[in-house]
């Protein structure tokens, strides 16, 4: 995962700019609250269970499908395709797939916390029955 640490962000007076890079957060702005990111998973990918300990979390789709396993044991499934907004509640587990096996997932997310990667935590969804 690329928090873009050693990105140029420039800007002065409250306003800071990150050409061309993946993310803003607490790593690279002075954010304090919030987290944004564009994120690409490359195909058939997988993002390992996980879950936010205490933030919020909206994706947009930009390019692509995904398969979210999510709930306990990730039991839960939900498809979601390019023009999707998605909206995940903190402390629920999810697994993610690119369902493409020749094209990347791509999607913009918004986290309510600008330290989130501090605060997203490993989930064995083997362990969860």
């Amino acid at each position: 995962m690329n928090d873009d640490k050693n990105a140029e962000v420039i800007g002065e007076g409250g306003i800071s700019m990150l050409r061309g890079g993946t993310a803003l957060s607490s790593s690279n702005v002075d954010a304090e609250g919030l987290s944004m990111k564009l994120a690409v998973i490359p195909p058939g990918a997988v993002i390992p269970a996980h879950l936010h300990v205490d933030f919020e979390t909206m994706i947009y789709i930009l390019e692509g499908t995904v398969r979210h396993e999510y709930g306990v044991g990730c039991k839960l499934v939900m498809e979601n395709q390019a023009g999707d907004f998605l909206f995940i509640q903190p402390g629920v587990p999810h697994e993610v797939f690119n369902l493409s096996d020749t094209e990347p997932a791509v999607a913009v997310i918004a986290r309510s916390a600008a330290d989130e990667r501090e605060q997203t935590i490993p989930y064995d969804r083997s362990a969860a029955r």
